[in-house]
């Protein structure tokens, strides 16, 4: 493993050195346990919390615990690594494919990727877990999951509109690592690593370069910002992954917020259901649910992400009574049809996960080869909805550049008015009339 560090002040005034891992280690700060913040679980039932969680995901049918795809590619590659290395998510962060020589062994590399991979430079790395590798095609450069985390030549081509920042979020940063946009919730970057890395990643600029460390010192400046400002009822835990990093240091975190009054609600944003579902362990959801109200936004972006793990792994958080939500990236060539990503949303309303955002891809540096335009985004929310549940059909948004926050697009179902009547639009195309009139009714006796 490699080290990372950065110089921090000592109450003495001189610079010390924090040694952070890549990945981050289990070196976990000292708990705090004198604090008290409400108890939640006063609002759930008597026992709940002695009801053991159950994994299974179907009682009456046998499920595969794998796909024949990764089984092969074990058989081919990790022939000699046992279930329980396999089945470790440090085993599979330690053994990402990361370098060119690792890729050209498993894939068939075009001139686009071999390129690329070669030339990554200052751009962001290259991060695959073994696991999430035997998903991808070996020999189609053009396999939607490849795609997205493969580089390609096109990442170096930079198109007007783009910018390295293009939502604004250094300039709404009140203390490295934070980003404080809306009035009543922040933004907590705990760490920049991940063991796999998109291809169109909004925070390439920071990501995986050891711009932002999990380290105390940084972290307690957030937190006491948080601390003093009392708008503040609901904190985003993101990075990078926060689920990379060890229990030890995740419940420290969750502890320091728990501690501060005003923050009602704690959100985690991961991909690690995705890419390293092993990571989700009766351990880890056993610490996660002592602090409730705590949802998690999860990034499924395909359909052949929903394996037999990645279902498990939904289903341990869901039974621990972490409420689920998908944000997905509309990208260009992966998931940009009504028939993909209606596959997806039925695949994550199975897996007990609410198909939440659907995001127009951001237009940072080097992504137009995954853009598309908005109307196709439209086309998709259109083919959803009506033809399949509410539920599964996602909020179209553009998260505004320069810093404007999400804004939500939806189709046009009115049509006009007429008379009284306002015209509108089904899905099916038919035109019904809803009784609007204008002005006050006034009944006189």
């Amino acid at each position: 493993m490699q080290e990372e560090s950065c110089m921090v002040q000592s109450p003495a005034g001189t610079l010390i050195e924090e040694k952070e891992e890549e990945p981050p280690g289990i070196a976990a700060f000292p708990l705090t346990r004198e604090f008290s913040v409400p108890d939640f679980r006063i609002f759930m039932p008597k026992n709940a919390l002695k009801i053991p969680l159950t994994y299974r995901i179907n009682r009456t049918k046998r499920v595969a615990r794998t796909l024949p795809k990764t089984r092969a590619f074990r058989r081919k590659f990790f022939h000699d690594v046992p279930d329980r290395e396999w089945n470790d998510w440090q085993w599979q962060v330690s053994n990402r494919i990361r370098t060119y020589a690792q890729l050209s062994q498993i894939l068939s590399l075009s001139s686009e990727e071999q390129h690329a991979v070669e030339r990554l430079g200052a751009k962001l790395p290259m991060g695959i877990t073994p696991y999430y590798m035997s998903l991808l095609s070996p020999d189609d450069p053009c396999q939607p999951l490849r795609r997205t985390v493969v580089p390609t030549m096109n990442e170096f081509v930079r198109m007007p509109g783009e910018a390295d920042d293009p939502l604004g979020e250094e300039g709404q940063s009140p203390v490295p690592g934070l980003v404080h946009r809306y009035p009543d919730r922040v933004l907590l970057l705990v760490l920049d690593f991940c063991s796999t890395y998109c291809r169109y990643c909004t925070r390439s600029r920071v990501v995986g370069h050891g711009a932002i460390l999990p380290s105390k010192s940084r972290l307690e400046k957030a937190i006491d910002y948080i601390k003093s400002t009392p708008t503040i009822r609901d904190v985003l835990i993101s990075g990078g992954d926060p689920l990379t990093l060890s229990n030890e240091r995740l419940e420290w975190i969750l502890t320091r917020l728990r501690q501060i009054p005003h923050v009602e609600v704690i959100r985690i944003g991961t991909k690690v259901p995705a890419v390293l579902p092993q990571r989700i362990t009766p351990k880890l959801v056993r610490m996660l649910r002592k602090y409730h109200p705590l949802w998690m936004s999860l990034h499924f972006t395909h359909p052949e992400e929903c394996t037999p793990e990645s279902y498990r792994a939904c289903a341990m958080l869901a039974d621990a009574g972490i409420p689920l939500g998908s944000q997905t990236v509309l990208l260009k060539d992966v998931n940009d049809n009504v028939e993909t990503m209606k596959d997806l949303v039925h695949h994550l309303m199975r897996m007990r996960v609410r198909p939440y955002y659907l995001y127009q891809c951001d237009p940072i540096s080097g992504s137009g080869h995954f853009r598309t335009p908005v109307e196709k985004g439209l086309e998709i929310i259109k083919g959803l909805r009506g033809f399949t549940s509410g539920y599964a059909v996602p909020t179209y948004v553009i998260d505004a550049p320069g810093g404007g926050g999400k804004i939500p697009l939806m189709p046009d179902y009115v049509s006009g008015r007429q008379g009284d009547d306002l015209l509108l639009r089904n899905y099916e195309g038919g035109v019904f009339r809803y009784p609007d009139q204008q002005g006050d009714v006034c009944f006189n006796s």
